[in-house]
Formats: C-alpha cells, structure tokens, sequence
C-alpha cells in the first residue's frame, strides 16, 4: 500500500509498504479518505520531543473507508462494512486497530466523506456545554470545531455570538446559524459588544475553540456569573494562564471538554452519525479543500496558514 511517513519537520514521503494484518479483536479498513487534524501541526512543526520518522501513515487520525479484513473474535463489523475508524496510522491506503473503535456508516452516508474523529470531538463537547434554549453562546474561534458547534447550538435554541478573526469564518457562522458576528480583532471591544447584546448579563456558555492564551482570556470575561466556560481548544503548546480571581468572583464552572476515553470517543461519532442522517448537521459545506495522499504537505501546510477560503482539509485515497 501507499502511505505517507513524516521524516522530519515539514517534510513527508510517500512510501510503499505492506499492508498491516488485523490482530484478533482487530480490522483492517481500506481507507477513502482522512481528515486532516490542527493537531497535526505541532509534531509537523517537529518539535524537540518529536521522533522522526513517523510510523507508516502517522498523525492520521480521521479516517473512513470499507473493512476489508478482520481478525479472530471479532463480532458486530464485518467484510463490506462501510465505517467511520477512530485508527492512528490512517494517512494511507489501510489501516488497523480494535473492531470496537469503528463505526458502521448507513446507506444515507454512502459517498459522503465522514471524518468522524472530529464529528464526534464536536458531539462530545456540545454534550459537554450543556447548552439549551433561550441561553446566550459566545462561541470564539470558527474553525472546524466552532463552526460545528455553531450549528448545533442554534439547531438547540441557544442565541449564539460568533468571535473570529477571519470574515470568511463569520461568514461560515452565520451559515450555521449564528444570531451575532464579531471580529476578533479589540479585546475590550469585543467585550463591550457582548455586554450589548446581552443587556449586560453575558453569556450562560462560552466555547473556547482557539487554543490561544488571549481566547482563553477572552472567553472569561465573556462568561456570566455561574456561568460555565467549555474549553474546547487545543492547548498543546505550553503552559497557560487563568485569572482566577475573575473565574473564582464570578463562580464559573469550567469544563475541560477534551476526551481520552476511546469509549467515549466512539460515542461521540454515532452521535455524530445521528445527527447527520437525522439532518441536525450537514458538515459538507466545511470540507473546502481536498488533496490526494502525495498532496499530505500541502494539507498540512494550508491547515497551518488557513488561507481566507479554508475551513477543513481532506485527503482522499
């Protein structure tokens, strides 16, 4: 098979290897495409910690496909069966792991790209916020992720505020049903147009979906008293900062919304699975840009630069 190994910071191959065999418990998806996660970009960065080169197909982590092959003692997916698969070798053309870590995809999905790794991360963090209808929802950061949660909030009932920095991104809010837009750009600006529009009250939820410290400062003072503060963003590359005394005065709840639980995970993309079928959530306008498999670096590059048209990168098999 073809796959794709990172040997060193910014810099891939595409290589021909064999294809993995599926232990028991085990099954092998012949892969159509994988997402491409922001998450991707600080091992591509190639930080001091990072080993080069990455395993065949490394850093892939949203990948869907057909199984192809299954192991011993595996029952519920079989030869034929269309999945979403929660794998972490999936930039190639196969890939493996636990038969429990795949989702079955329906007939009404039949062509459509289905990342379900970030699908279901976006589930699980609305689960998480406890949104409902009639609150105020600021939501800072419409990548992806923001713009996902966008739409399920409004579709809840929720008044949600959009904050990026990008007008395309506003624009993408908007789409998904965002009541407010405003540009990232003064932080006490920002603050003032929120106490505006809420009649001084702020907001019941804030989403963090940045992973900055300056968003994480901002989403704070965006919060009202007892309010609850879901930090969604991806806060990987080093230490953070909180005002405590600001979240201690106001009695926030805050919720660290990132799961590890594969369990949970999985949850997370049949729930995903739902709400797509159900018409809840089409995420098809999000994907904006798609590349073959000897095209990773460039995935990769254009999720790092986010040029004004970006919203999410595939790679297709």
């Amino acid at each position: 098979m073809q796959a794709a190994v990172v040997t060193g910071p910014g810099r891939v191959e595409i290589q021909t290897v064999a294809r993995p065999l599926p232990a028991a418990g085990q099954v092998r998806v012949r892969l159509e495409g994988c997402g491409v996660c922001a998450s991707n970009l600080t091992p591509w960065a190639g930080p001091e910690w990072m080993e080069f080169p990455t395993a065949p197909g490394g850093l892939g982590h949203e990948g869907w496909g057909v199984v192809d092959a299954v192991g011993d003692d595996v029952a519920g997916v079989a030869v034929g069966d269309r999945v979403s698969a929660l794998f972490y070798n999936s930039y190639a053309g196969y890939d493996v792991g636990p038969a429990s870590s795949v989702v079955r995809l329906p007939a009404e999905l039949d062509l459509q790209a289905f990342p379900g790794e970030p699908l279901g991360c976006a589930m699980n963090i609305f689960r998480r916020s406890d949104i409902r209808a009639g609150q105020s929802v600021a939501i800072i950061g419409v990548g992806f992720l923001g713009a996902i949660l966008t739409r399920l909030a409004a579709e809840a009932g929720a008044r949600v505020i959009a904050i990026s920095r990008r007008d395309y991104a506003l624009q993408a809010a908007r789409r998904m049903g965002a009541a407010e837009t405003i540009p990232m750009l003064d932080h006490y600006q920002i603050i003032e147009q929120v106490r505006e529009l809420t009649g001084g009250a702020m907001c019941e939820r804030v989403i963090e979906a940045v992973g900055k410290q300056w968003p994480l400062d901002l989403a704070g003072e965006l919060t009202a008293e007892r309010g609850r503060l879901v930090i969604a963003g991806y806060h990987q590359d080093g230490p953070r900062q909180v005002n405590m005394q600001l979240w201690n005065w106001r009695g926030l709840d805050v919720v660290n919304a990132h799961e590890r639980d594969p369990k949970v995970y999985v949850d997370g993309i049949r729930a995903a699975v739902e709400a797509v079928t159900s018409g809840r959530l089409d995420a098809s306008p999000l994907y904006t840009h798609r590349f073959p498999l000897h095209r990773l670096d460039e995935a990769l590059n254009m999720t790092r630069d986010r040029p004004d048209d970006f919203m999410k990168a595939l790679v297709t098999m």
